[in-house]
């Protein structure tokens, strides 16, 4: 099996390397020139002097492909003739290659791709207009969140919405105020045990919000 991990959340990514992999593994890094199509048959055909089965860790391969007289060669195009391999192997690229080569490569039986990609942060700003638009207005507060909800997780922007709710009536509960604050209890007991999908969740909760 050859597992490839690739995006911008490099936490994630050392983490996963470490669950595959262990504490001790074998390292060859592709950038600055560091790897060359020649080493890959001691790479993949070689073994380690305790065991046949060896831990390898490839960084960067798309950087290193067309040195010198490798150019007409992609790596990936190389590193097919080895997925049925004994070893266990991740290849860590920053970004991946949109050569065909390297998509015709995940795709091959024995090959897995995983991306892991930080979560943008929410805007407080963006949080405080949809709540506050909510109050007054339900479906345009909805369609407000329809517009950033891909990019964000839903229980972290339901905790920032509570936050500046309660912000908001510090020194202001009278009815209207705590009812909303009693919708909004009421949304994460139901977040934390409904199966509803989440946002559909509070989407509902905008909506009731200009009724409270």
């Amino acid at each position: 099996m050859i597992k490839v991990f690739y995006g911008n959340d490099r936490v994630r990514i050392s983490e996963e390397v470490r669950k595959v992999l262990g504490e001790d593994y074998e390292v060859f890094d592709g950038a600055d020139g560091g790897l060359k199509l020649a080493d890959l048959v001691n790479i993949f055909q070689g073994n380690s002097l305790f065991s046949e089965k060896r831990k390898i860790l490839i960084k960067d391969l798309t950087p290193a492909r067309g040195q010198g007289d490798d150019n007409a060669v992609d790596f990936y195009e190389e590193i097919a003739k080895y997925v049925s391999t004994p070893h266990t192997v991740v290849i860590w690229e920053t970004s991946v290659s949109q050569r065909k080569t390297y998509k015709d490569f995940v795709k091959m039986p024995g090959v897995e791709a995983q991306k892991f990609e930080k979560k943008p942060q929410i805007d407080m700003r963006t949080v405080f207009e949809i709540f506050d638009t909510a109050l007054s207005d339900g479906p345009r507060a909805v369609k407000m969140l329809e517009k950033v909800q891909d990019d964000e997780d839903p229980y972290m922007f339901f905790g920032l919405l509570a936050s500046q709710a309660i912000k908001k009536f510090a020194w202001r509960q009278g009815a209207k105020e705590k009812r909303v604050l009693k919708m909004l209890s009421e949304l994460d007991m139901e977040m934390k045990s409904s199966t509803m999908e989440p946002w559909v969740l509070i989407k509902t909760t905008l909506m009731r919000l200009a009724k409270a």
